[in-house]
């Protein structure tokens, strides 16, 4: 009967604005709440099936549609704190409670969120005040991050650092420049040996030292023309001064690569490879590269008129020092500061990807899971594919239009007044019809 279903979609629109009230109501409450995704409720008509030109019309009524909209984005906030992190794009930042630590990230389902306001706790690690955990690839000791599975989290552990960390960063390799005066190989010359000492840093982080001696090779006479020949003797002071590489090093006087080495011939020691001009010395603690130039380069040694002096030394390494700052960068990078200078990577942050952002489960604390709708996930590093980027010193603030939210109010209210007005006049129709009978 016509009454009856008017009857009914009146109050299916009831529902329907009471669902959307409810959605409304959710959003102005999260507001203020960083990284919150506004819900947002579509009606959908319902039509039950009747003959045409019948003349008789049952009303299907309404139905709500509740969805949360995880793909917008919303802006970003700037912080005082380096490690408020948010997402520039797409991507989440992988987490897990902190409950679920002692089981491993194996025995947790991946969560995720789009930023976070992260601190170290009593044991170093990162999380929020909400008890999310970080998770990241841990770095090698040289800095570089191992190859990890990309389709599981396998590979994933809480963020630890240790604010009283101490590290000692050790040389491996230097650049070394040094102009060697060609009158010195002349007939006559005082073939005086010239002296020089190089710092670097072993692997405990201590000062040790490379003691470099250049003899000039002094031709006797009657000959007439200057060798061009040099001896290098290096030692090590971390091995009491012990010799650890003798090399003669002859340099070209022609008119076009004048001055340039022309040839490096190893007495004893690591050898010398031309291909980069390095060579190899066995340094106590491990083995440390010295570049001193390639056969013809116009860079590293050199031998021209004029006084010995270094032209450059560059180096890597540094003594022990503590730790200032730890920053993230665009590429989810975790980088630690020490007050010697020294910057070391601790970890990568990967970015979780699903092909349905919307189709995840939607926790609390902003958090989201994967659902059998989101499909698999995936991690990339920030910036690859289609992931955007991490941002230290913000938060994502929330997507809630609160102008927006208000007008959808007025018109849930209205529409919820006029389903029940419906329901009023089909109340008194009914009772009309009783009446008759009476």
């Amino acid at each position: 009967m016509s009454i009856s279903s008017s009857l009914n979609a009146g109050v299916a629109g009831l529902a329907a604005n009471a669902t959307r009230l409810a959605t409304i109501s959710d959003n102005i409450a999260n507001s203020g709440t960083y990284g919150y995704k506004r819900a947002a409720a579509d009606f959908e008509s319902m039509v039950i099936n009747q003959s045409r030109a019948a003349g008789v019309y049952s009303a299907g009524g309404v139905r709500a549609q509740t969805i949360r909209l995880i793909d917008e984005r919303g802006s970003l906030v700037a912080t005082a704190n380096s490690l408020d992190l948010a997402v520039s794009g797409r991507g989440m930042l992988p987490v897990v409670p902190a409950v679920s630590l002692d089981n491993g990230t194996n025995g947790q389902q991946l969560m995720m969120t789009t930023t976070g306001a992260f601190r170290t706790d009593a044991e170093g690690v990162l999380r929020t005040e909400s008890g999310l955990v970080l998770l990241g690839w841990p770095a090698s000791a040289d800095g570089t991050i191992p190859t990890m599975p990309r389709d599981t989290v396998s590979g994933l552990q809480p963020v630890v650092i240790h604010t009283n960390q101490m590290v000692g960063d050790p040389t491996t390799a230097i650049g070394l420049g040094v102009n060697l005066p060609a009158e010195d190989t002349e007939v006559g010359a005082s073939g005086d040996a010239k002296p020089l000492s190089i710092e670097y840093f072993g692997n405990l982080g201590t000062s040790e030292t490379l003691g470099i001696t250049f003899t000039p090779t002094v031709p006797a006479a009657p000959a007439t023309d200057p060798s061009n020949q040099w001896t290098m003797l290096i030692t090590d002071s971390a091995q009491g001064g012990a010799v650890i590489g003798e090399y003669t090093l002859t340099f070209d006087d022609s008119r076009g690569t004048g001055g340039t080495l022309a040839s490096v011939a190893t007495v004893s020691g690591g050898a010398y490879d031309p291909a980069t001009g390095t060579l190899a010395l066995g340094v106590a603690g491990g083995p440390l590269d010295l570049t001193i130039g390639t056969i013809g380069g116009t860079g590293g040694m050199t031998q021209l008129a004029g006084s010995f002096g270094t032209t450059s030394i560059t180096k890597d390494g540094s003594p022990v020092g503590n730790l200032t700052a730890v920053e993230v960068d665009e590429n989810g990078y975790v980088r630690a500061t020490y007050d010697t200078g020294s910057i070391r990577t601790l970890y990568q942050i990967p970015l979780v990807d699903v092909p349905n952002v919307n189709g995840l489960t939607a926790l609390n604390n902003q958090t989201f899971q994967i659902s059998p709708t989101s499909g698999a996930f995936f991690l990339w590093d920030a910036g690859d594919g289609p992931t955007g980027a991490v941002v230290g010193y913000a938060r994502e603030s929330s997507t809630t239009d609160i102008a927006a939210e208000l007008t959808s109010l007025i018109q849930t209210q209205r529409a919820y007044s006029s389903n029940a007005k419906v329901i009023q006049t089909v109340d008194e129709m009914l009772q009309e019809t009783t009446n008759i009978k009476r």
